[in-house]
């Protein structure tokens, strides 16, 4: 078999899409005898956040293309976007503050290369070009963008901009994967794609401080590495997809257990900042999705990390497990509509809930003190088409032991979602 560069048939030569997206969320007091620095507010809240993207993409040669996506981003999550680990807007961790802004979100440059003669034809579609290409190809990418965009893929849970909402169900909640506060790095990308499988890797830049914008130069040793592997199947003539990620990041974390000793000598509150040093951390993560039906689908994913160091650039969370269904509504003559329903249970590591529980605090969790107890989830939408660009999204879920806390919650929000695509 020999390697072919590009040889495939090229399609248009740009792509252009928009989306505007706007959210707004809601959820009453809850029951707090006691709060800290990074809980949930225990009062009443109304937030509201905003996106609109513009997804250009460029054919620069055959097999090759540049994409750029400048972003308008406004909004802010509840109570600053901390208290719950499992947060309950997928769009706000873009948003670093409420005032609108516009940010270059991705930035990045693709090359494919053909093996075979076996082609297959895509339509033009949020950075993909229109066109004809191999089944089984090469593709490489570099630039910035977020590794979400190509990890971690699930037809039926992982664009929080029409699918769920929540932080744990758009991807595993305990891969902590690289990125500034608004969820993108510089990054290299490659993937392998046969018929029934494909192999992806990528190696990423780092933030240097927790869930920060900027960046750390010292790639060497900041830098995070994933793969995943990627199987697709029928069963009963219907599709199904597992994959297996895996991730090994490198940072300037601090270490719980060591905060929690040298703050009970000390007699004083532990502080995991004060313990950073260059590190790693490493987890590991399952997804599954399989078609039931035309209309329905059934998804799972779980997930662990080692828990040892401080969470760097996602969210607090190191044991998950999830469930959930799709179905569209053709049994009610509304086919294009969708109604979703699922549930998160979500865990820390040992040394992360005895840190807790001393009184310290993480970047997004943070009540003082600790009565553990798994961090429990239910979403359910109900996505309406109202015309071909636009969808209405009435949006509900429930949160028992936020952030981790048994003594707090639980949390009822009420969410509607608008979203425009063209």
């Amino acid at each position: 078999m020999t390697l072919a560069i590009a040889s495939f048939a090229i399609g248009d030569d740009w792509t252009l899409h928009e989306q505007f997206t706007a959210v707004l969320q809601g959820h009453e007091p809850i029951h707090s005898p006691y709060q800290g620095p990074n809980s949930l507010f225990s009062g009443s809240e109304g937030r509201t956040s905003v996106t609109s993207t513009l997804f250009l993409g460029r054919r620069l040669w055959s097999g090759a293309a540049l994409f750029v996506n400048p972003e308008l981003i406004a909004g802010q999550g509840f109570s600053h976007t901390m208290g719950i680990a499992g947060f309950p807007n997928g769009e706000i961790y873009r948003v670093d503050n409420p005032a609108p802004k516009v940010v270059l979100s991705r930035l990045y440059f693709q090359q494919v290369f053909g093996f075979g003669s076996q082609t297959e034809t895509i339509g033009s579609d949020q950075n993909q070009l229109a066109g004809t290409i191999p089944v089984n190809r090469v593709t490489l990418a570099g630039g910035h963008f977020s590794l979400s965009d190509f990890f971690d893929n699930n037809s039926y849970s992982h664009d929080p901009r029409t699918q769920f909402m929540n932080w744990a169900l758009f991807t595993n909640g305990t891969w902590d994967y690289p990125a500034d506060t608004r969820g993108y790095t510089n990054a290299i990308y490659a993937e392998y794609n046969r018929e029934s499988w494909a192999l992806r890797a990528a190696t990423a830049m780092e933030p240097r401080q927790a869930n920060q914008l900027t960046m750390d130069p010292r790639i060497s040793e900041a830098h995070g590495d994933e793969m995943e592997f990627e199987h697709r199947y029928k069963v009963s003539n219907q599709i199904g997809k597992v994959r297996v990620l895996g991730w090994w990041n490198h940072a300037h974390m601090g270490n719980y257990q060591a905060a929690t000793m040298t703050a009970a000598a000390l007699g004083v509150a532990p502080d995991v900042t004060a313990t950073r040093t260059y590190s790693e951390k490493y987890g590991v993560g399952l997804n599954l999705e399989q078609s039931l039906t035309r209309d329905l689908g059934f998804f799972t994913r779980a997930g662990w990390d080692d828990g040892k160091t401080e969470t760097w650039a996602f969210t607090e969370i190191d044991r998950t497990v999830q469930a959930g269904f799709s179905w569209k509504g053709t049994l009610w003559n509304r086919p294009d509509d969708v109604l979703a329903s699922a549930v998160v249970i979500n865990g820390l590591s040992p040394d992360h809930r005895a840190y807790l529980a001393a009184g310290g605090v993480s970047f997004l969790i943070g009540d003082g003190r600790l009565n553990y107890a798994p961090e429990q989830i239910w979403e359910t939408y109900y996505a309406l088409k109202l015309w071909k660009p636009l969808t209405l999204t009435t949006d509900v879920q429930g949160v028992k032991n936020p952030a981790y806390n048994a003594d707090r919650g639980p949390v009822l929000i009420l969410g509607e979602r608008v979203h425009l695509e063209f």
